[in-house]
């Protein structure tokens, strides 16, 4: 049945993207400073975060030597755990091209197309614990790095660095609120904005860039609560309409909480079936006399 729309709060699925030393770590830190006082990270980076720990308040796990997919979503469930209000990851170019991740996985099974049947389902995973998280999300990604021969004002040929597709497989950013693509000079633009807050502007990325967020995140109405409609439901109807009405990629979140209530009910159902069979007893006599 078609409803009318309307914009439900949400929380951030934010990409930015550059070539080394345009300020992808930084700008994360200080968009993630706007919301909230708890800020997590997850640094691939070999320490490069707490580099600016003396500017931002955060705590920090470091992911080395392993980059298997797997990991990310291990980290992003501790996070959510813990009760953290943001979380940034640095980066997730990692999970793709590093050494445990999904390019060196498809490598180590045999290199052959085939193989990305068994690759595709574990990046999904990680997919899906992205945009199924409970956490405002910012993530960082690498770009290949490629010159471009350009004019200086002396009119002399001058190579300048630029940062091209980033490192991830293609199609990640469908899943993002927002992609800021950063220059080396640390300008910000967009490649893609559903919040149309940025669209068409060059930018600094500061805390203002996430208070701005911030505020488009929260200008709508509550989400509805599919947790406490699977653990308010009265019989396995109302159970299985409940966890319908999940979208598909928070199903999984989903899946411990649905169970637990089903073999409530199924409890509940075993519980009063002696009753019910009595009741029908002593109607049938009932009717006899």
């Amino acid at each position: 049945m078609f409803k009318k729309a309307q914009k439900q709060k949400s929380k951030l699925r934010l990409g930015i993207d550059g070539p080394s030393g345009s300020g992808k770590t930084w700008g994360a830190l200080a968009i993630a400073s706007a919301f909230g006082d708890k800020i997590a990270v997850i640094d691939t980076e070999c320490g490069s975060a707490s580099l600016y720990s003396d500017h931002f308040d955060f705590d920090v796990l470091e992911l080395r030597d392993d980059f298997a997919p797997e990991r990310y979503v291990e980290a992003i469930r501790m996070a959510e755990k813990a009760g953290y209000d943001v979380l940034v990851i640095d980066s997730i170019s990692h999970e793709w091209e590093g050494v445990g991740g999904c390019l060196d996985i498809q490598n180590r099974l045999g290199g052959r197309y085939t193989d990305w049947a068994k690759v595709t389902p574990r990046h999904d995973l990680f997919v899906n614990a992205l945009v199924s998280s409970s956490l405002h999300i910012i993530v960082t990604l690498r770009t290949k790095t490629e010159y471009i021969i350009e004019k200086n004002q002396h009119g002399k040929d001058t190579p300048r660095k630029v940062g091209t597709a980033p490192k991830q497989r293609d199609g990640l950013e469908y899943e993002l609120t927002a992609v800021f693509n950063l220059c080396p000079q640390h300008i910000a633009s967009v490649s893609k904005d559903r919040t149309g807050l940025f669209d068409g502007k060059d930018f600094r990325l500061d805390a203002s860039v996430g208070r701005e967020l911030l505020a488009w995140l929260d200008s709508g109405i509550a989400p509805p609560d599919h947790k406490a409609a699977l653990n308010t439901a009265q019989d396995m109807q109302q159970l299985s309409d409940a966890w319908n009405a999940i979208p598909s990629h928070l199903k999984r979140d989903c899946l411990p909480l649905k169970e637990a209530n089903k073999a409530r009910l199924a409890q509940v159902e075993q519980t009063a079936a002696p009753v019910k069979r009595k009741r029908r007893a002593r109607g049938k006599v009932g009717e006899v006399g």
